[in-house]
C-alpha cells in the first residue's frame, strides 16, 4: 500500500513519473510511490498535464480535482486529489497492487 493521507476530502499522496514511456499508464507501486509512465516528454510542462489527465481518468475525477502540489520539475511528486476518500484509496490501494488493470 502507497503511504498517503487524507486531509480535508483530499487525497494526498507520491507520485514517480517517468516521462517519455512508450505508453502512458498506471505501473504500480514504486517505493512508497505511485509509478506513473507518460508518453509525454517533460517539455514545457507536457508530462505534468499528461500525469493530470492519466491520474483524473484512474480515480474517476475531473482534471481540476488532481493537483500537483510539489516536484512539479522532477520525476518525484507530490498530488493532490479531491473526491470520495473511501472510493480513491480503493482505487488508490488496487492500482498499487496490480498497476495496469
Amino acid at each position: 500500500m502507497i503511504p498517503y493521507t487524507n486531509k480535508g476530502g483530499q487525497l494526498h499522496f507520491k507520485v514517480h513519473v517517468v516521462p517519455g514511456s512508450s505508453r502512458s499508464e498506471i505501473a504500480g507501486a514504486h517505493n512508497d510511490s505511485l509509478r506513473v509512465r507518460v508518453a509525454s516528454r517533460p517539455i514545457e510542462g507536457a508530462a505534468n498535464e499528461e500525469l493530470i489527465l492519466i491520474l483524473a481518468k484512474t480515480f474517476k475525477v475531473s482534471k481540476s480535482s488532481v493537483t500537483i502540489v510539489s516536484g512539479a520539475r522532477g520525476r518525484a511528486k507530490q498530488v493532490s486529489i479531491e473526491g470520495d476518500p473511501e472510493r480513491l484509496i480503493e482505487l488508490l490501494a488496487a492500482k498499487a497492487d496490480n498497476g495496469r488493470q
